[in-house]
C-alpha cells in the first residue's frame, strides 16, 4: 500500500513539473517573431528545392518492382484467377508376378 501511494505522489510531482514547464514556455521570449530580412509577404513555393539530389537518401536500394501476377479487381475468387498446377505423376510400384501353384490332378 505504501508503494502504491509513493508511485501516485511521484506521478503527481512529474505532472506538476510538466505543467509548470508548459506555462513557462508560453511566456518565454525564445523567438523574436518573423525575421524582417525575409522581405515580408509569402510568395515562393516551399516544395522547390535548390539543387537536385545526386544520390538516394539513406537506406539500402530497393529491388526493381515486379507487377503482381494476379489483379484482384472483381468479385472472382483468387483460385479462379490463377492456373491450376499440373498434378504430379505417381509412379506405381512394379508388379511382381504372383506365383500360382499348379493344381494336382
Amino acid at each position: 500500500m505504501l508503494i502504491f501511494g509513493a508511485l501516485h505522489l511521484v506521478a503527481l510531482a512529474l505532472g506538476v513539473l510538466l505543467f509548470v514547464m508548459f506555462l513557462r514556455s508560453d511566456t518565454a521570449d525564445g523567438g523574436d517573431g518573423p525575421e524582417e530580412d525575409e522581405g515580408g509577404g509569402g510568395g515562393g513555393s516551399d516544395r522547390i528545392s535548390g539543387a537536385p539530389k545526386t544520390s538516394p537518401s539513406g537506406g539500402l536500394p530497393l529491388p526493381d518492382a515486379e507487377p503482381a501476377p494476379v489483379r484482384l479487381r472483381g468479385h472472382e475468387r483468387l483460385a479462379d484467377l490463377r492456373p491450376r498446377p499440373e498434378r504430379r505423376r505417381v509412379t506405381e510400384p512394379a508388379r511382381t508376378p504372383r506365383h500360382v501353384p499348379e493344381r494336382s490332378r
